[in-house]
């Protein structure tokens, strides 16, 4: 395979190959730098292993004595392999004693999944392979920029007609047949228009909604009131694009899109709900390059969520308020179904909770007090904690505030498997050995339920972990329990896979059956509701956030990385309209205090009329006085309890200004 880099960073590869982009080519520079973290820390000193083992037992002992099982939480990560996602989840629940476990997921794919539940019976990123979408007419993508968030992806959507909505026009956006610049917080209202011109102008694929869908007449009702004048007045978007962009859908092979910037919101759920009636109207899910999916934002962003990391859920994707669901996991550890405990609470609840109800908190793969809303108050709440320990690979900015630090390995030093957006089953094989004084996070789980003397067994062979996670998941939504490390050597495998002999599940629902109780997919009545907090006097403008080509999530790692920087995106920035600008006094360049109801941070003006008027943008990447997480909303979704990132109310104003 070759790979080529072009002048914007952009590495792609030949058609028939893979590809990455420059985060991923450059990402090996990691592995030796200099800042990485080479044996524990305790209260910043170097100890031994045992030392810092030792210490983590006796204050897990201590703060539950004193508080209870509940005292001690776990906040997990994304990018974690399935193994640890699945011990992680077991060694909180019984070598704990916890019910507090949830992870930075939630601030990622959690409302798509809870909209794929209700809707289509299951959440898996990409019901059918990624290839489909080569002989896809159309592809739709909805709060999406994936030229630069991953632009490998991108080859696959070179024959579709692109529909793209954004405030922003983006990379993606530049290529798109159409761009639909809809204000921050409407995507419901423009789905639910969509569908209303789709039912006016006959574009309905009845025979489909007949013979394999629910709900729809309620659907119809609610769409009747989104006539086109109507959506353009909330959306911004024109009553002549609107007609465009379901003209681009109507009759074709069509897929919808979804990802972060219709999803992080209060209503994120019913959002990707409206989407998804969308193209249950149209006839598209189970259909040839046709369909409904979600792009995942994390390393293992959908494996992350299948395996028990998340505070409701149990292996394979069963509910932990599941009777038989708990039975069945329960026989696997070689416990009672009461040793379980309950469901815990969301990621931004569980973090409220730190210093009070939660004395203790494990943090693995994530970097809160950069990632989470509200992150000014997040490190406040973990500055309150009787004990923090970080498992982390660099001294990020949530392992400064910790009192212990455990250096793990990475992915050239370790095997495991990873799951992509399309239920892919990936197995990732160790390079190279880990430093000295390195651990795995499956060994540092096996030492410290040894110490507390932890009901059930822990392995640090992620093969061994693997085989287990097979058995707890087996019978469950995502279905492992007909892979194994040998069946990966020689191919990769869709879940579910029920038994040895099974060959994976590339594409579901062809056969016009979801895995509902009836057999039918659901149309869910959805209605626009305005974003938590709406522009005022005080407050005139939307602020958004997003991703950039030379950073990943927190920038915890790519911030190290020399060859990102010296780039327009390697520090903060805010993107504003030209008019909005001169309205408030700022020139190109100038630094920029963004205020919310919640804080403030700061940032350099980058004009660009690529940006609506009424709204701002800054990259989530940057910690400190950058961190625009400091001014974003922590409001809730009801359903997935995603917060709020993508729409707040913000002033602006420069920073020189008292």
């Amino acid at each position: 395979m070759r790979l080529e880099e072009d002048a914007d960073g952009k590495v792609t590869a030949s058609p028939r190959g893979g590809g990455m982009c420059k985060k991923g080519w450059t990402s090996p520079e990691l592995l030796d730098h200099p800042q990485r973290l080479t044996g524990p820390l305790l209260r910043g000193e170097p100890v031994s292993w045992d030392e810092a083992l030792d210490h983590v037992a006796a204050k897990v002992r201590a703060v539950q004595a004193a508080h209870g099982r509940d005292a001690v939480g776990v906040f997990g990560g994304g990018g974690l392999t399935n193994e640890k996602v699945y011990q992680l989840g077991k060694w909180t629940r019984l070598a704990l004693g916890s019910r507090h476990i949830d992870y930075n997921g939630r601030f990622c794919m959690s409302s798509a999944a809870g909209a794929l539940n209700r809707s289509l019976g299951v959440d898996r990123g990409l019901p059918f392979p990624k290839e489909d979408l080569e002989d896809a007419e159309t592809v739709v993508l909805v709060g999406a920029n994936p030229a630069e968030t991953m632009p490998p992806f991108m080859r696959f959507l070179r024959n579709a007609e692109l529909v793209v909505v954004d405030p922003r026009r983006t990379a993606t956006a530049e290529s798109a047949q159409l761009h639909l610049q809809s204000a921050p917080g409407t995507d419901l209202a423009l789905a639910n228009g969509l569908l209303h011109i789709a039912i006016e102008q006959g574009y309905l694929d009845h025979d489909y909604i007949e013979a394999r869908t629910a709900g729809f007449d309620e659907v119809r009702q609610t769409a009747a009131g989104y006539w086109p004048a109507f959506v353009e007045r909330i959306t911004g978007v024109s009553v002549p694009d609107l007609y465009a962009a379901a003209r681009l859908m109507a009759g074709k092979r069509t897929v919808i899109l979804t990802a972060r910037g219709s999803e992080q919101h209060a209503k994120g759920v019913d959002t990707v709900t409206a989407w998804i009636n969308l193209a249950l109207a149209l006839g598209l899910p189970g259909r040839p390059s046709s369909g409904y999916g979600c792009l995942t934002g994390q390393g293992n962003g959908q494996g992350g969520r299948e395996h028990g990391q998340k505070a409701d859920q149990l292996p394979g994707y069963r509910s932990i308020t599941d009777p038989a669901a708990r039975e069945h996991v329960a026989a696997v550890w070689g416990v009672e179904p009461e040793a379980i405990p309950g469901a815990g609470v969301s990621a931004v609840e569980l973090l409220r909770k730190c210093g009070d109800e939660v004395k203790m908190l494990f943090v693995l793969g994530s970097n809160p007090v950069v990632s989470a809303p509200r992150a000014t108050r997040v490190a406040d709440r973990l500055k309150d904690l009787d004990c923090l320990v970080s498992f982390d690979f660099v001294m990020s900015e949530t392992a400064r505030l910790a009192e212990v630090v455990l250096p793990v390995t990475q992915w050239a030093e370790e095997d495991g498997t990873m799951t992509d957006l399309e239920g892919r089953v990936i197995r990732r094989r160790s390079l190279r050995p880990a430093p000295d004084g390195v651990r795995s996070d499956l060994w540092i789980m096996k030492a410290l339920a040894a110490r507390f003397d932890a009901p059930g067994a822990y392995s640090d062979d992620p093969e061994a972990v693997f085989a287990e996670l097979g058995r707890a998941s087996a019978g469950g939504r995502a279905d492992y329990s007909g892979i194994s490390y040998a069946r990966l050597e020689e191919r990769t495998f869709q879940w579910p896979v029920p038994d040895p002999g099974h060959d994976g599940t590339p594409r579901m629902f062809t056969d016009g059956v979801f895995p509902t109780p009836d057999g039918r997919a659901r149309f869910i009545a959805v209605d626009h509701r305005h974003p938590a907090e709406r522009r005022d006097s005080v407050y005139p403008l939307y602020l958004t956030t997003g991703r950039v080509l030379t950073q990943y999530q927190s920038g915890a790692q790519t911030r190290l990385i020399d060859a990102l920087g010296g780039t327009p995106d390697s520090e903060q920035f805010l993107q504003i309209h030209p008019d909005t600008a001169v309205r408030h006094g700022i020139g190109d360049g100038d630094l920029v205090r963004v205020t919310s109801r919640r804080g403030s941070y700061t940032a350099p003006a980058r004009l660009t009329a690529d940006i609506r008027p009424d709204t701002v943008f800054s990259p989530f990447h940057f910690p400190g006085a950058a961190n625009v997480n400091a001014a974003v909303s922590d409001v809730l979704d009801p359903v997935s309890r995603m917060p709020e990132f993508k729409v707040c109310a913000v002033k602006i104003a420069p920073a020189s200004r008292p």
